[in-house]
């Protein structure tokens, strides 16, 4: 891994990382349906108009429209519209917590359904994992938790997790930014239809709103996405969610500096423990680099 897929994996880190608190404020003043799917049509028609400006076109691959609607709907409909709605209740760096356990529970369902071999330190890490959410979870009973929202954020990461093991491998192939702004097309439409039916469009304009809106949707929304594609095209699916393992110091840090969310030390310690389940299960999916024949002397 050089230079370059390390600086770009920790930008991903924390621009995935940064959009909970984003998210927490935008939900302050707006329907969270409504402003997602409005979220996502401005950035699929920025994600489109760039591809099409450097020559990319929709003549996708069966696999890439597999992928493009299939992230669509579990990534950005069903997982970011399910953490939006739950944003309402629950804090942004316990959301962002739940979401980072995602690697975890791909390496579960992937054992349990999918045959894949469950190595021992990943079976530590998922040991860690659990761990972790146990402790801030303890930790936070008596500030008070939305369970509703807890459910919520739990229920989004599956879904992403689902999707993730759907289209293992479908990234490659080129188009890398037209894929990008099609999927943002197919969660825009899913959670517009979801909202005529359950939102009343009330909306509070403030700068706070403007200021959070652009930024969910130019950096989290579309860069983010473009730079995990581009790791996954240049160092593998595996090696790139490695990155994950930092989303959780990323979730909070940014909560706690932006929104002034308190962080207490069980926080902290369910924070590292659940950071190096996530690192163990990644480091277990690495296969070791074989040494070179030894020169005959």
């Amino acid at each position: 891994m050089n230079l370059r897929a390390i600086l770009m994996g920790l930008a991903f880190a924390f621009m995935w990382s940064s959009a909970f608190t984003s998210a927490r404020v935008i939900v302050e003043y707006a329907p969270p349906m409504a402003s997602l799917s409005l979220r996502f049509l401005v950035s699929g028609l920025i994600g489109v108009a760039i591809a099409l400006a450097l020559g990319q076109n929709f003549r996708l691959s069966r696999a890439q429209w597999r992928a493009t609607i299939i992230f669509g709907v579990c990534q950005n409909a069903l997982y970011l519209g399910l953490n939006f709605v739950a944003m309402q209740w629950v804090e942004a760096s316990l959301a962002s917590i739940i979401a980072s356990t995602m690697p975890l529970i791909v390496a579960l369902l992937g054992w349990l359904f999918l045959g894949d071999t469950l190595r021992p330190m990943a079976l530590f890490g998922l040991i860690l994992g659990v761990a972790g959410v146990a402790i801030i979870m303890g930790g936070r009973l008596d500030g008070g938790i939305d369970w509703t929202g807890v459910a919520l954020c739990i229920a989004g990461a599956l879904a992403l997790a689902i999707a993730t093991l759907s289209v293992r491998g479908a990234s490659s192939g080129g188009n890398l930014m037209m894929i990008v702004g099609l999927q943002m097309f197919v969660g825009s439409a899913c959670l517009a239809v979801v909202s005529a039916f359950t939102e009343t469009i009330e909306v509070t304009y403030t700068w706070s709103l403007g200021i959070a809106f652009l930024y969910t949707t130019l950096v989290p929304g579309l860069l983010a996405t473009w730079v995990w594609f581009w790791l996954v095209n240049q160092i593998g699916a595996v090696k790139a969610a490695t990155f994950h393992f930092l989303n959780p110091f990323f979730g909070v840090l940014v909560a706690s500096v932006v929104l002034h969310e308190k962080m207490g030390h069980w926080d902290v310690i369910g924070v590292a423990i659940v950071a190096a389940g996530i690192l163990a299960v990644q480091l277990s999916k690495q296969k070791p680099i074989p040494l070179p024949p030894e020169k005959a002397t």
